[in-house]
């Protein structure tokens, strides 16, 4: 949501017009130059919480960002397409639709236009973030333009892109990796701490909406009914049944990969439920969270497993001495990845990717239920007292299960339908005819049968169990 997080846009809490340089002096967030005012200070837990709070936005502002990933590969070979030909599209849609290049050293790595950007995920996983956007129907015309482009450029190279939440046929060890620094780094970390970090990194797609929040208090209700709801979300849109050519087991492969991935920074966040949320909890549980790296000169400094607060007191082992600026905040914000996360926007991060239309669906979905009051309401009625155990028992059962997970007296579609009309409910509120939307969705709520079931159908029976055919048929 690349505009609706820079420090000349924000909104301090409390606040209904654009923060001015003093502001930003006197609170040390952010300057234009992504450093703290007055350098040479050192960072103090306040500072970080007044960067949360300058996400605060009153409702007029609020926006809809929204970003998917996709796999390429080659339509003959349906192998998957290495960095060199990944660059030469991206420099052909740089030369004929206007993007402005991204490099790192002399590699080419992303695209950015009109507030919105093009990414390189670590498997060759092609990005798109889009603008932050005041309707779905914006969304829905920027994802469009984004896939016609690439689709023009990636025909006439041989390359085809398919919307899944996991790679369904090559293992790590082919898949090609992008030249970031930041992805080697990563990837001789995740294997220390979970089974599946690489296949989080180089074989999984997401869809997700990034949206605003009001005040501290509109923030925790939001926070609460992302996290508490995120399996339905997991659940509705799981599309990604299949790893290495056969059947995984899941419907969602991907959202169990997570099960087993760094523990540390993955997961529910329990004390979001607490009456008391605050900014300052989330800076809690972020400090805690092990870093991954330091950026200076745009050399990536290896910090795996070092302590941010070891940083703020200036005795990080890899920097002795040196304090950290807000963007190295920033950058430590990103690093972590719950099932909701919290930068000065809030990331939902549960579903799979999938065809252009549900890609669409997933922001209509979270736009209905946390932008309107009503159903905003009508959500926290519902999840309030849903116990830890059971989001958790929710999690770890909906990447197997679906619709059909056990809960209560019921299943979780029976859930799932109520949650659904709230949303649907919500988006004819907002008065922007924005509900069609969900009609992608909406039967395989009302029937419980996800797109990986209709998937498994096809495997077992017109493909005659070969995993070849779905990359004809789903193609984006």
């Amino acid at each position: 949501m690349a505009s609706s997080i820079v420090a000349d846009r924000g909104e301090v809490a409390g606040k209904t017009k654009p923060l001015t340089k003093q502001d930003l002096v006197a609170s040390s967030i952010l300057t234009d130059r992504g450093e703290v005012a007055g350098k040479t200070k050192p960072l103090t837990k306040q500072d970080l919480v007044a960067y949360l709070a300058s996400g605060c936005k009153p409702r007029e502002q609020w926006r809809i960002g929204t970003e998917h990933e996709k796999f390429g590969f080659d339509v003959k070979s349906l192998r998957p397409v290495e960095y060199e030909r990944i660059a030469q599209l991206m420099e052909v849609l740089a030369q004929r639709f206007g993007w402005e290049r991204e490099y790192e050293r002399e590699n080419l790595i992303g695209l950015k236009m009109n507030g919105g950007s093009i990414s390189l995920e670590p498997g060759g996983q092609f990005e798109l973030s889009g603008a932050p956007v005041e309707t779905l129907h914006h969304t829905y015309a920027e994802v469009q333009s984004h896939l016609r482009q690439v689709k023009t450029v990636a025909e006439e190279m041989g390359i085809g892109f398919l919307g899944m939440g996991f790679n369904p046929m090559w293992p790590v060890q082919e898949t090609p990796r992008m030249p970031k620094a930041k992805f080697e780094i990563v990837s001789e970390y995740m294997p220390k701490v979970g089974e599946h970090g690489l296949d989080i990194m180089f074989r999984t797609c997401t869809v997700q909406v990034n949206l605003d929040y009001s005040s501290e208090q509109d923030l925790a209700r939001k926070l609460q009914v992302g996290l508490a709801l995120q399996p339905i979300a997991t659940a509705i849109f799981a599309s990604s049944p299949f790893a290495d050519g056969k059947p995984s087991g899941y419907l969602s492969y991907r959202s169990q990969a997570y099960l087993d991935t760094d523990e540390d920074r993955t997961g529910d966040l329990p004390f979001a439920f607490s009456d008391q949320f605050s900014f300052e909890d989330y800076v809690d549980y972020a400090l805690d969270i092990p870093m991954f790296m330091v950026i200076r000169k745009d050399r990536y400094i290896d910090c795996c497993g070092m302590s941010f607060k070891d940083f703020m007191n200036g005795k990080l082992p890899n920097l002795p001495g040196e304090y950290p600026t807000m963007q190295d905040w920033e950058h430590h914000l990103g690093s972590i990845y719950p099932e909701v996360r919290l930068k000065r926007f809030l990331e939902m991060r549960g579903a799979d990717c999938g065809p252009l239309k549900r890609i669409c669906a997933l922001p209509a979905f979270w736009v209905g239920l946390l932008y309107d009051e009503e159903s905003l309401q009508g959500a926290l009625d519902i999840i309030q007292d849903w116990t830890e155990g059971e989001r958790d028992m929710l999690r770890k059962k909906v990447p197997k299960l679906g619709l059909q997970t056990p809960f209560r007296d019921g299943l979780l579609k029976d859930v799932a339908k109520d949650v659904f009309q709230l949303a649907k409910e919500g988006l004819q509120r907002r008065g922007h005819m924005e509900s069609i939307f969900l009609d992608e969705i909406e039967e395989t709520v009302n029937s419980g049968k996800t797109l990986s079931e209709e998937l498994l159908e096809l495997y077992n029976g017109k493909w005659g169990r070969k995993i070849e055919p779905l990359f004809e048929e789903f193609l984006l």
